[in-house]
C-alpha cells in the first residue's frame, strides 16, 4: 500500500502517509509512525522505496512485474478494508 502510494502520488512524510491510510481505511496497530517506518525500511531494503530526509520517502524505480502484483494486492487489501466497515 506504501509503494503504490508513494508511486502514484510522489514523495510524502510519515504522517501524510497515515492520513492516506485512514482515508483508505486502514488502520495500524501500535504507534503508527513506528509501524510504517519499520515497513518503509522493509521496502527500501528491496529497492522500492527511497528516503529523501528525516521522516520523508519517495518512489523508486519498480520493476513492471513488481508494480503490477504490488497494484493487485493493494486492490484487494482495498476492497477488504471497505468490507470490514
Amino acid at each position: 500500500m506504501l509503494t503504490m502510494q508513494l508511486s502514484q502520488h510522489g514523495p510524502a512524510t510519515i504522517a501524510e502517509m497515515i492520513d492516506a491510510l485512514d482515508w483508505h481505511h486502514f488502520s495500524v496497530r501500535g504507534r503508527a509512525s513506528k509501524a510504517l517506518s519499520d515497513a518503509l525500511r522493509w521496502e527500501i531494503g528491496r529497492g522500492r522505496v527511497r528516503r529523501l530526509g528525516r521522516g520523508r520517502y519517495g518512489p523508486a524505480e519498480i520493476p513492471r512485474g513488481t508494480e503490477h502484483r504490488i497494484h493487485r494486492r493493494v486492490l484487494a487489501l482495498r476492497a477488504a478494508a471497505r468490507l470490514s466497515l
